[in-house]
């Protein structure tokens, strides 16, 4: 018995197959940043470390809720307090106690994360890094990319094909090999604008200006055509 051909993995001479690659890769503002606060606090015991980095964990939190729906996500990522020893003698006396809050904020209105970034750096042993520029998982440009992918790898079966005087007869296979943005939220120094900031002393800075960095978003795909019998 012969197989049918459309489930032969390389075709045959009267059904043969071309497989090709699609690719597309595409640039778009991006539609969501994020920040990093760290909140630091120092006292020569643990109860006043505590304190102080509880009262300014609250200052941040209640600053970053106060503007409303543009800030779309807000956790906490870690909390330590840790005990500092004195340098010298054998005794393990504690010379001080260091306290950090890591706390991460989402926000999709750029006007406000120029504003909020200088209000929070503007607080006392306050640390902020960021932005980091990112789209959403449902962004309408992943779509897109991958629509740009498919027809690339059609018209590229097209042109083998039509380069052999035959022509597109059935698809045959379409794999997807990723189509999202590589890295939502890379790390300070892996191709994203960053920033970092510590208090300052004098209040009420101007507002800082930032600029999105454009996003690029890729999707490849693999895609087997039959095709009618070449005119070679």
């Amino acid at each position: 018995m012969t197989q049918d051909a459309s489930h032969q993995p390389y075709g045959t001479p009267e059904v043969p197959r071309v497989a090709v690659r699609g690719e597309a890769r595409i640039e778009v503002d991006p539609e969501i940043a994020r920040i990093g606060i760290t909140v630091s606090a120092r006292g020569t015991d643990r109860r006043t470390a505590l304190e102080d980095l509880t009262r300014r964990n609250h200052t941040v939190l209640d600053l970053i809720k106060s503007y409303g729906d543009p800030v779309e996500k807000l956790e906490t990522g870690s909390f330590s307090i840790t005990p500092e020893l004195t340098r010298h003698g054998r005794a393990e006396r504690i010379r001080a106690y260091h306290g950090r809050v890591h706390i991460t904020a989402e926000l999709s209105d750029f006007t406000t994360l120029g504003e909020l970034t200088t209000r929070l750096a503007d607080l006392e042993l306050t640390e902020v890094d960021g932005p980091w520029w990112a789209l959403r998982p449902t962004s309408p440009a992943h779509g897109q990319a991958r629509r740009q992918a498919v027809l690339e790898a059609v018209q590229r079966a097209r042109e083998y094909a039509e380069a052999l005087g035959a022509r597109l007869a059935a698809l045959v296979e379409l794999a997807d090999l990723g189509a999202e943005n590589a890295n939502p939220f890379p790390a300070p120094g892996a191709g994203m604008r960053t920033m970092a900031f510590s208090a300052a002393e004098d209040a009420g800075p101007p507002p800082l200006d930032l600029e999105p960095q454009r996003q690029t978003v890729y999707a490849q795909v693999n895609a087997r055509f039959t095709m009618t019998p070449p005119q070679l």
